[in-house]
Parts: C-alpha cells; sequence; structure tokens
C-alpha cells in the first residue's frame, strides 16, 4: 500500500525541477512511472501537455513536434536509420550522447523539438537529422560593468554589481531567447541603470540593500519567460566624483566641528557654574582664600619655576591700616571769618 502511494505521489512530479524543489529524498537515479502508461520514464523528463489545437505544450509553449510528417521528412528520416545501421557500430560513437548530472540536453529532429530536456545520461540521437543543444544549470557569476549614471538629485555616480542566476527551464532557454547569456547581461545593466535613476545619493549609499533586492526582483520577472531565474543581485561599489568626495568631506568636517564648539561651551558653561559655587563657598570664610593661596604657591613651586609670583591679600593689612587711618586723614578746613556787610 505505502509503495502504491508513492509512486502516485511521483507521478506527480512533472519534471526534475519540480522533483528536486519537493525537498523529497532520493537515490541519484530517479524515475517516475506512468501508471496508465504502464511504463518507466526519468524523472527530469517533461511530459508534454496536448493543446486544443492538438500541438503538445511544454508547460505553456506550444511545440510542432506532434504534427505529420511529410513525405519528405519520412524519407530523410528512414535513410538516416539507413545510414545508422550501415555504419554501426562505428556510427554508435557518434550516435549516443552523454549529458553530465549538471547539464541538459535539448534534440531538434529536422528542426522540430524531440521530446522534453533530456539527462542527465545517455541519450541517442539519429545521423545527418538530429542537432542538440546543451544547457548548463548550475548558477552564473557575472560582472554588472562599471556605468556612470545620474542620480534623480542630479549627481553623477559610477556603479557596478554582481549578477547570480540559473536556467530553470532548459526548453524555454533555448526556444523563447536567442542568446540567454547575453539577453541577461544587457538587461541586468539596464535594470541597474532605470533603479539608479529613481533614487537620490543619500538613498543609494545607504539603502544599498533595498537597492539590489528591488534590482532582483525585476530581473527575475523579466526573464522568468525565457527559463532564467536570477538567485541574488549584489551592489559592489558606488563611486562618487571626486569634486563631490571633497563637498560631501568638507560638510562633514564643518558639521563636526560645529559639534565640537558646541561641546565646548556646554563645558565652559558648566566650569562657569562651578566656579560661582566654589566663590560663594569661599567668601563665606576669609580664611579660605588664604589657604586656597598656599594650595596655588605649592603647586607653582613643584613646576620649579625661577619667577614665583605670591598674591598678597589685602585682609593681611587691614589692622594696620586700621591703625594709620587717622593720620591719613586730612585735617579740616578752617573757616574764613565773615565780614558783615554795611547796609546804608
Amino acid at each position: 500500500m505505502d509503495q502504491q502511494q508513492q509512486q502516485q505521489r511521483d507521478s506527480s512530479y512533472s519534471n526534475y525541477e519540480a522533483f528536486r524543489n519537493s525537498g523529497q529524498p532520493g537515490g541519484s537515479t530517479v524515475h517516475i512511472v506512468d501508471v496508465a502508461a504502464g511504463q518507466q520514464r526519468p524523472a527530469n523528463f517533461v511530459q508534454p501537455d496536448e493543446g486544443r489545437s492538438g500541438e503538445p505544450q511544454y508547460r505553456g509553449l506550444k511545440t510542432s513536434e506532434s504534427k505529420p510528417l511529410g513525405c519528405m521528412e519520412w524519407l530523410v528520416t528512414v535513410l538516416s536509420v539507413l545510414v545508422f545501421i550501415v555504419t554501426s557500430p562505428i556510427s554508435i560513437f557518434i550516435c549516443f550522447k552523454v549529458v553530465a548530472e549538471y547539464e541538459r540536453a535539448v534534440i531538434f529532429r529536422l528542426g522540430r523539438l524531440s521530446g522534453g530536456a533530456r539527462g542527465p545520461g545517455m541519450f541517442f540521437i539519429l545521423p545527418c537529422i538530429d542537432e542538440y543543444r546543451k544547457v548548463d544549470l548550475r548558477t552564473v557569476t557575472f560582472n554588472v560593468p562599471q556605468q556612470e549614471m545620474l542620480t534623480k538629485d542630479a549627481v553623477t555616480v559610477t556603479v557596478d554589481a554582481v549578477v547570480y542566476y540559473r536556467i530553470s527551464n532548459p526548453l524555454y532557454a533555448i526556444v523563447r531567447v536567442e542568446d540567454y547569456s547575453t539577453s541577461t547581461r544587457l538587461l541586468a545593466a539596464t535594470t541597474l541603470r532605470n533603479i539608479v535613476g529613481t533614487r537620490n545619493l543619500s538613498e543609494l549609499l545607504t539603502e544599498r540593500e533595498m537597492l539590489a533586492h528591488n534590482m532582483q526582483a525585476t530581473l527575475d520577472d523579466a526573464t522568468e519567460p525565457w527559463g532564467v531565474m536570477v538567485e541574488r543581485v549584489e551592489i559592489k561599489d558606488v563611486s562618487l566624483p571626486i569634486s563631490m568626495q571633497r563637498a560631501m568631506a568638507a560638510e562633514a568636517e564643518a558639521a563636526r566641528d560645529a559639534r565640537a564648539k558646541v561641546i565646548a561651551a556646554e563645558g565652559e558653561k558648566k566650569s562657569a557654574a562651578a566656579l560661582k559655587d566654589a566663590s560663594d563657598v569661599i567668601s563665606s570664610s576669609p580664611s579660605a582664600l588664604q589657604l586656597r593661596y598656599l594650595q596655588t604657591l605649592s603647586s607653582i613651586s613643584a613646576e620649579k619655576n625661577s619667577t614665583i609670583v605670591f598674591p598678597l591679600p589685602m585682609e593681611l593689612l587691614t589692622p594696620y591700616l586700621a591703625n594709620y587711618m587717622p593720620r591719613m586723614q586730612l585735617p579740616p578746613k578752617p573757616q574764613l571769618p565773615t565780614i558783615p556787610s554795611t547796609d546804608e
């Protein structure tokens, strides 16, 4: 019973990518059993879906594979089989091909698609009428070339990025686009330019990760019809002109100087308040000022200076000044006698 359920669950996977994304454990060789047909096929084989027009569809891709062959096509096919039979066993080494685990092969017979993507392993082609193209499924990395761009606030910058992508559908990569690698590279450069043109310089420098995610989403949506999946985008460097770097450095230096002046002013304010409190404490006791003078003299003498200026407090001279104060007073002015006026 468990084996039948396992076979039914395996038959629901249409290709190797769906089987791998499902997270189902398995060995190196996996086969999907078609219960209705009673035959076994590789897990990476894409079963075509018959559309209304009778043409097979590979996940939305219409092909002319099921159209009947003409007389000339039948004749060429028969001749190719005869050539294979006559030249065997030498033709065996030519007609049997092998693709690695990370590759898929798309076969065209007389220009028409012959089955889905083949591989990994061995497959057979007929001489003279079959041709195949291999597609690498591994992740490809390329650098988006540096290019000067204009930001939203009219600043010229030079930006370069790294893009990681892989082929998710070999049929789409071969049939729907001529060169998926070149197309993806050109689209990445254009998308990077468009995204940079809609951002300010400050956003470009501080929100680099968000810009990379936006670029990845845009590229992934655009390359999905080509069978290309963009896995990751990283912005490597944002270069500014020398004049802009100097202007930004001057602005940052001016901001730091302004903060330093504010901090120094706050320190002066706090020190002035502390000196005011100290002066209030010293003024409450006359002897405290003399002790402060002695402390200052002690600190000055420790520096071994040749000249010492010692302030003499006026409070020490107060008793002497009190004794000599009467002598220092001026005598009173004598009063002149008044002459009586004679009135007639």
